[in-house]
């Protein structure tokens, strides 16, 4: 009997009932995701394992690069059905995007070399894209600016669906060529191009235009931002999904492992000083110096939690290249299922109370 009563509430759960009317229970969060070549198939775990578990609500996303795709999929799911249409459109465009997926031979090389942090031939074709992309830029060796991966985004996502749902926010971020400045395009404005210029890494593709404006990879300035989250969403929490590592304990020697380590630390810079910029701001809302709430002018004291890769990311990342068949990316996502359940096990009660890192020691500098 106590079984039979234990399965029935558990099936209950996110949800209560006032009367006949059904109550979500569910907390609020704000999702950040970080690019990253092919760990984005980690993120695709968590997600899957957040949108499966339905106790958390998900208010928003901001992404950047590969964090721009997973994004985008989600709230496609989110709009055209729910939590698991959001985890059907996630696993069929990683199992497209992975070798042994549906695409032709030139979309599988570009592909290939938009996921892989370094350079990774595995097909003929693979290795001619390689051999040319050394000694021509996008320009030269791609005149037409033909993109087959702008149709791979657009055959998995409805657009006009995700600018239309008022329940989500949504944030891609890119980087203007001209500027150097961050780009932030929020739900009314984002398209297929728009996706693309957050992946868009400037020795792979040609920089995309949006309104006569050039954007490349997204990751240079926001990876991911987490600043729109201080005026946007009822949420007060922000989870990043971080997949480029932070710190190493060894000195990268070869030039393998110094490229690697270059992209880990520019990559990162961006996420380093949003962290810097929310420890000042709760700081300045604790002292009374900011107004707190959801007016205009006011703003959120928000909570930063994080899940990342770990000493699998450190791991990986030392091979110094990242392979993109399906069962890599199925062990990505196993990971990070199994991190996304560590951490609600280990913090879901501190959601909505407090922040789950300490964002001064991430955020700080070292002084000689």
């Amino acid at each position: 009997m106590a079984s039979t009563l234990k399965t029935y509430l558990d099936n209950l759960a996110p949800w209560s009932f006032s009367g006949a009317r059904k109550v979500s229970t569910a907390k609020k969060v704000n999702l950040a995701l970080q690019g990253g070549g092919s760990h984005g198939a980690f993120t695709w775990g968590v997600l899957d394992h957040l949108l499966a578990d339905g106790r958390l609500e998900i208010t928003g996303i901001s992404g950047a690069s590969a964090g721009a795709l997973n994004a985008v999929m989600v709230a496609d799911g989110l709009s055209r059905g729910g939590p698991e249409e959001a985890r059907k459109r996630l696993a069929a465009f990683w199992r497209a995007t992975s070798t042994g997926g549906d695409l032709p031979p030139i979309q599988r090389a570009i592909t290939d070399r938009m996921f892989s942090l370094m350079p990774f031939a595995a097909t003929p074709i693979q290795s001619w894209f390689e051999a040319m992309a050394r000694y021509f830029s996008p320009y030269e060796l791609n005149p037409l600016n033909i993109n087959p991966l702008s149709d791979l985004i657009e055959r998995f996502v409805d657009f006009e669906a995700i600018r239309s749902n008022t329940d989500l926010a949504l944030y891609i971020s890119a980087t203007n060529v001209h500027t150097g400045r961050l780009r932030i395009f929020a739900n009314e404005k984002i398209t297929a191009d728009v996706v693309m210029a957050s992946a868009a890494l400037p020795f792979m593709f040609r920089a995309v235009e949006i309104d006569g404006v050039p954007y490349w990879d997204g990751g240079y300035m926001g990876n991911p931002a987490i600043f729109p989250f201080l005026h946007a969403t009822d949420a007060e929490d922000v989870l990043v999904v971080q997949i480029n590592p932070v710190s190493r304990d060894t000195t990268p020697k070869t030039s393998g492992e110094i490229i690697n380590r270059l992209n880990e630390i520019t990559f990162n810079s961006a996420l380093i000083s949003e962290l810097r910029t929310m420890d000042f701001v709760n700081q300045l809302i604790d002292d009374g110096r900011l107004p707190r709430g959801t007016a205009s002018g006011q703003y959120r004291r928000l909570n930063i939690h994080r899940i990342d890769l770990g000493p699998l990311g450190i791991r990986l990342a030392a091979s110094s290249k990242l392979k993109t068949d399906f069962e890599f990316f199925e062990l990505l996502h196993r990971a990070g299922m199994r991190a996304a359940k560590k951490f609600l096990d280990n913090h879901f009660e501190d959601i909505g109370r407090k922040s789950t890192i300490d964002l001064a020691a991430e955020s700080g500098v070292e002084w000689a």
